[in-house]
């Protein structure tokens, strides 16, 4: 059976000695998140994900969720108990304000906790994990009375949020959507219309579920223009925030999925639904925006989380399975065979995912502070730049970190065998449930697209050029430190790569947009490649500061080190095939007739 374990201490490492969280004390909220109080923090966290949350993986992805008759929906066994103890450590609210009975704490630290959920239990996590989404849009958007009347509840747990975007028809290309609200007497509005692959729609988990849902106002423009966002509960609510009746909506089905069992998926039918506009009429999308930004980080996060537990897991197997002998001759003389971890092609795969897995874990924690200092700083300045860095690195983090949070559970599963592919050990759901954060809140696909098309030329490309500007000052400062050469040399290479395939889509995409569009997957790799190699390189100096100092286990900095040196080595320069890539254009791509496929 499956075990986990959450990385607390490295994550600690990452935030007080890489990330230098103490620096923000000046932020709201920072202030209580002393290095003794984050400790405490995420030990709590990782307590109740591998105690509570774990043991009820399985379960969820043998049983699932089943439809009653009444269009009610049973979540799996066990889980209402888990949610109920989820909400009674007040996880859920973490960082909502505390004028909305939250307690105001730094959002990086609700990134950590669903890193650590996710892991022990992807399919659960997302309850919670949409409702921080929902907050997210509510406490940006919303009206003081709806932030009064809704997030405190789901601040505390005891209601749930949903987004509802999707339609039958209606994907990526949210201009197509028909569902329609008609304004009422009241103020309120009557939403029509059918969502589909609705996460965490309907469920026995909380009091109450608040779904967000992208609607056309009757007479609206046609295409995003017309797109208004409501708030539509699932039981209606009085003034005096009191459940009342039942509102008209209804899950018509759940759907039938490769992984994420445990979570209900369904199709939500809108049947003349009270709905409240939240914000302005056929400005929906900016507020969902919001949603969809705070998601992609969280669905970013999960494509680590699997590769995490993935790793652990096979880490674990590699050490007990007995195969073969070292080629260098035998290390276990004693046994009939070695352990498979003196392989090289299996040590490849466990350092592959182990290399991604500590440096995507602070590249999300980055992004996560960017966000606190986005939302949080007085300083105009800082506000902007860590805007730029965010919007830049966001769709980087979904499309990377989740193609790759996906192959490190495949090399998990190879490491296991023919029994990583049995149900038994458990493996092969690790791959199941990584395999949809590839797809949902925007395909990776959509994701490099918006990076090449919308956030790379933004503002004139300021946040581009202010990312490459801090790698080029970093190694600047680090290339006369010759215990860094190790990370400086390579990372200098790959940034060169970088901005070589950046001026040349500047000179060949304007003008053909075929090379932009083709040539935006490979770049978004590219990126994700620097990035991940710049976290690496900031891990190291951290690592050799501590190593130095005396501070710690010099053994556990000393495996720091030897795992960023293999990056650097093995994984960085596929930053050179990449922009071999990219600079091949487009032509033999799209030459080929449609009727010659």
């Amino acid at each position: 059976m499956p075990t986990y374990k959450a990385p607390v201490d490295d994550t600690l490492f990452l935030l007080n000695d890489v990330l230098h969280f103490e620096r923000y004390g000046n932020l709201r909220g920072f202030g209580d998140a002393t290095p003794d109080v984050l400790a405490q923090i995420l030990g709590e966290a990782g307590k109740i994900c591998e105690e509570v949350l774990q043991p009820l993986n399985r379960v969820g992805d043998e049983q699932g969720c089943v439809r009653r008759d009444d269009g009610s929906v049973a979540t799996p066994k066990g889980f209402k108990q888990a949610y109920d103890a989820f909400v009674d450590g007040g996880w859920g609210g973490l960082s909502v304000p505390p004028e909305y009975d939250g307690q105001g704490l730094p959002y990086t630290l609700a990134v950590v906790m669903n890193e650590y959920a996710s892991s022990a239990n992807m399919a659960f996590a997302m309850y919670p994990g949409l409702t921080q989404g929902a907050l997210a849009a509510l406490l940006r958007h919303g009206s003081e009375e709806q932030k009064r009347l809704f997030v405190p509840p789901m601040a505390a747990g005891r209601w749930t949020g949903t987004m509802n975007l999707t339609e039958p028809q209606c994907g990526t290309d949210l201009g197509l959507l028909t569902t329609r609200a008609t304004p009422l007497e009241d103020g309120s509005y009557a939403i029509t219309g059918t969502k589909i692959f609705i996460s965490a729609g309907e469920h026995d988990l909380s009091e109450n579920i608040i779904h967000l849902v992208l609607a056309r106002i009757d007479g609206a423009p046609a295409g995003v223009k017309g797109i208004s966002l409501f708030i539509a509960p699932k039981i209606n609510v009085a003034a005096d925030g009191s459940l009342t009746d039942r509102n008209k909506i209804r899950c018509g089905s759940i759907e039938h999925k490769m992984g994420i069992h445990g979570n209900a998926t369904c199709v939500m039918n809108y049947e003349g639904a009270k709905g409240f506009l939240v914000g302005e009429p056929n400005r929906g999308l900016n507020a969902m925006f919001v949603m969809m930004n705070e998601a992609r980080l969280g669905v970013a996060v999960q494509g680590l989380a699997q590769s995490e537990v993935a790793y652990q897991n096979a880490l674990a197997y590699a050490k007990e399975r007995l195969q073969g002998r070292a080629p260098s001759g035998a290390k276990n003389a004693n046994g009939p065979a070695d352990p498979i971890i003196v392989h090289p092609d299996v040590r490849r795969n466990l350092m592959e995912i182990k290399a991604f897995n500590e440096a995507a874990r602070g590249l999300a924690l980055s992004a996560a502070l960017d966000s606190d200092i986005a939302h949080r700083s007085e300083d105009a300045k800082a506000r902007q730049a860590a805007e730029d860095r965010l919007g830049l690195l966001t769709p980087v983090l979904k499309g990377v970190l989740t193609d790759l949070g996906f192959e490190s559970a495949v090399k998990a599963q190879q490491i296991y065998g023919g029994h990583g592919y049995i149900e038994e050990t458990g493996v092969e759901q690790f791959v199941r449930d990584a395999r949809i954060a590839m797809i949902y809140e925007g395909a990776n696909g959509i994701q490099a697209l918006d990076l090449v098309g919308r956030k790379l030329p933004k503002d004139n490309g300021r946040a581009a050029v202010a990312f490459f500007a801090e790698v080029n000052e970093f190694i600047a400062r680090e290339s006369a430190n010759d215990e860094m050469k190790a990370f400086v040399e390579p990372l200098k290479t790959a940034l060169g790569d970088l901005q070589k395939a950046t001026i040349w889509l500047m000179q060949n995409a304007l003008g053909k947009p075929d090379n932009g569009a083709g040539a935006s997957y490979d770049y978004m790799h590219l990126f994700g490649r620097v990035a991940l190699g710049y976290i690496w390189a900031r891990i190291a100096r951290a690592a050799l500061e501590k190593k130095r100092e005396a501070q710690g286990d010099g053994a556990w900095f000393d495996a720091k080190l030897t795992t960023g040196k293999f990056y650097m080595e093995k994984l960085l320069p596929e930053t050179s095939f990449r922009l071999a890539r990219i600079t091949a254009g487009a032509d033999t791509m799209m030459s080929l007739p449609v009727e010659s496929f």
